[in-house]
């Protein structure tokens, strides 16, 4: 069957291997300053490879970053000599480093983007309305890519009915999933993100759908909103939508 194998998706600016380390530090409730290495490259694997599964292009970066974890992982799994009494150099503070240098070179960028946001509410070019949210909900401002495999991979977990494979002639692709979501859309105000998937049952459509979300979301179609941290996701209609 074939499938779009080259289908690249892009969230934010920021998707690199460093932001998935935050996103895994973040989700795991670690301290920056004392990374439990094992735990977070078995959780970086893992990652890497669901992401592979979904057919989402994976830089050699994130090979070099997967080899760089494994490396420290070795390192602190070697026997101390208790002849040197010298204080030994920590083997992830390089990596601390670059992800403290990589937060705040982000939240610069975040703080440009608030400030611009800021001054088209002062000055707005027309009278825009954004779409309304639940007062118990809040906009997810650092969604990425990740928090939707994470979303995902949780939902095919929790599913009672299996993925299986089925060998059939119908190609379904990217784009008629695309028109597909719209359609469901249309006649709602809002979406819950496991419901895309109700009637998923097979491997291919659940890449395909997948990745027409990543999509919609990627032209600004829909936002994604969350009530609690790592909650459910809900899908909710932008002012582009009535225009697309």
């Amino acid at each position: 069957m074939a499938l779009e194998m080259t289908y690249e998706v892009k969230l934010e600016a920021f998707e690199g291997p460093l932001e998935l380390l935050l996103h895994l530090i973040k989700k795991n409730e670690i301290d920056i300053y004392d990374i439990p290495i094992a735990l977070i490259t078995e959780q970086y694997l893992e990652m890497i490879d669901l992401m592979q599964s979904l057919n989402l292009a994976v830089a050699g970066e994130f090979l070099v970053m997967a080899a760089t974890l494994i490396h420290i992982k070795s390192k602190m799994l070697l026997p101390v000599p208790e002849a040197d009494d010298s204080e030994q150099e920590d083997p992830r503070r390089d990596l601390v480093t670059r992800l403290l240098e990589y937060q705040r070179f982000k939240a610069a960028s975040e703080q440009f983007e608030e400030r611009e946001s800021l001054w088209r509410d002062i000055y707005p070019r027309g009278e825009t309305k954004g779409p309304e949210l639940r007062p118990e909900e809040v906009p997810i401002s650092d969604l990425n890519l990740y928090d939707l495999i994470g979303a995902l991979n949780a939902l095919l977990a929790n599913r009672s009915d299996p993925i299986v494979m089925e060998l059939t002639t119908e190609v379904l692709t990217v784009k008629e999933k695309i028109q597909h979501i719209l359609d469901e859309m249309a006649s709602v105000e809002s979406l819950l993100f496991e419901s895309l998937f109700a009637k998923v049952f097979n491997r291919h459509a659940v890449i395909v759908t997948f990745l027409a979300l990543l999509e919609v979301i990627r032209l600004g179609l829909v936002r994604v909103l969350q009530q609690d941290l790592f909650g459910p996701l809900r899908l909710i209609k932008t002012e582009n939508f009535a225009r697309s």
